[in-house]
């Protein structure tokens, strides 16, 4: 058994988020957005900092979660630190535990304060998705190492004797990214194994779907989403909202949507998540730095759990990192307040639910005496997901945790979860809760 099913995560000192902020999420249209990674995480870490009563150099170390930087943004947290004015003393590290990054950067953060490592760190993540880079196929990487090492006008001539339209062919970087080496399977099939799996029924797809956007289109009228800051592009276009909402979306429209993993499957582009850039990050901070800048306190990172599972069902990672989360708190599905679950796909969110309603998949993965029970979706994702407002996997983790405060604070709530599924077959799951809350 793992140690951490056994004992909380942060058992030390208490971790509070004292801030957050999030870019607009821009959905991807066919060519290179706008902003770079780096450039988003400075376009949301930069106003947090700046409304900050202590300077950037004030930071302990700065963890940001990235999946796909460019060439050029190695390490991407500390290229972004030194812009934000951090100076050079404070350190930065980057993360990578795919669509999970920026919660795993808050994990790390969270973990560092409760031992005394550190007092106030900025945590988060960036992805900008529509920049994952285009590459050369191994002939062409082959034949290039020939030209370079021809040195004589013949040698050059039979390396270019030797070069053939496959030579050209590329390889697109983000669809290898979305696709499981170790099954084979894109993570739109794996989606579609769970639909099978759970007799999860395309109306019901089509339905958490539309749905999606109209939560999220209630919440941008009633001005819910207070953690975005807009972002100017290098051409001057400023961008205040998430840029894939669809408010005219219906079910007829989506009904119309053919398949696009599986000749006869049932996922679709309008019931999965869309590919999207983006960054969000957070403050995170210990008793003393709350007491000695007097800060004021949005909520409390309570614990997380991650858990490890079937890569060809992926998808279920929430159904699998929660239940040893709440136990350890002594907690039910029906104490948490909210919940935010990723909408990966809708298929996925609604496997999760039927999978904690399944005695036999609870006893015989889970290993729990009956099913787990079933959540209250009115609690569920009530401002919409990643189907209506994207899915910047690097980005993600952290916005599901700044939202999910945000939504326990409108509604003076105690507590909520977070929870995500990730590509190579795990699960996340954060616990929050509002105790101590100054804002």
């Amino acid at each position: 058994m793992n140690a951490d099913t056994q004992h909380p995560a942060y058992p030390y000192r208490n971790v509070y988020v004292v801030d957050g902020s999030r870019t607009p999420f821009l959905k991807v249209s066919g060519q290179p957005g706008p902003l770079t990674s780096a450039d988003l995480a400075l376009a949301a870490a930069g106003p947090l900092l700046k409304r900050q009563v202590f300077e950037p150099n004030a930071l302990d170390e700065v963890i940001l979660g990235c999946v796909m930087p460019r060439p050029d943004e190695a390490n991407i947290a500390r290229i972004v630190a030194l812009r934000l004015g951090c100076g050079e003393s404070v350190p930065a590290w980057t993360v990578q535990r795919n669509c999970a990054s920026a919660m795993q950067a808050i994990d790390n953060a969270a973990t560092n304060i409760s031992i005394g490592r550190s007092d106030l760190v900025l945590a988060g993540g960036c992805e900008a998705m529509s920049h994952a880079p285009v590459l050369f196929n191994h002939d062409m990487v082959r034949w290039l190492g020939h030209w370079q090492k021809a040195r004589s006008f013949k040698a050059k001539l039979q390396a270019l004797s030797t070069l053939r339209p496959s030579h050209f062919s590329p390889v697109i970087g983000l669809l290898k990214g979305l696709t499981d080496p170790t099954v084979n399977l894109s993570m739109g099939q794996t989606a579609e194994v769970l639909t099978y799996h759970f007799n999860i029924t395309r109306e019901q797809m089509d339905q958490f779907a539309y749905e999606s956007h109209q939560k999220l289109a209630q919440a941008v009228d009633n001005h819910y989403l207070s953690e975005i800051t807009p972002i100017i592009s290098r051409d001057g276009f400023v961008f205040e909202r998430d840029t894939g909402l669809r408010k005219d979306s219906s079910i007829a429209q989506l009904a119309n949507l053919r398949a696009v993993f599986d000749k006869g499957g049932l996922v679709t582009a309008g019931n999965s998540a869309q590919i999207t850039d983006g960054a969000a990050c957070l403050l995170l901070a210990s008793e003393d730095a709350i007491n000695d800048y007097g800060l004021p306190i949005l909520g409390q990172i309570v614990d997380t759990h991650w858990s490890g599972l079937d890569p060809s069902k992926m998808g279920l990672g929430p159904a699998y990192a929660v239940p040893p989360l709440l136990q350890r708190h002594q907690l039910t599905l029906q104490d948490i307040d909210y919940w935010e679950i990723n909408e990966a796909f809708a298929t996925q969110v609604l496997s999760c639910l039927a999978a904690w309603q399944d005695d036999v998949f609870c006893r015989e993965q889970l290993n729990l005496a009956r099913a787990y029970g079933a959540l209250d979706q009115t609690r569920l994702n009530v401002d919409g997901g990643a189907i209506a407002l994207g899915h910047p996997v690097g980005a993600t983790g952290a916005r599901l945790v700044l939202h999910l405060l945000q939504v326990l604070k409108r509604h003076d709530a105690a507590m909520g979860v977070a929870t995500l599924c990730i590509g190579g077959g795990q699960g996340g799951a954060m616990l929050l809760s509002r105790e101590g809350a100054t804002s």
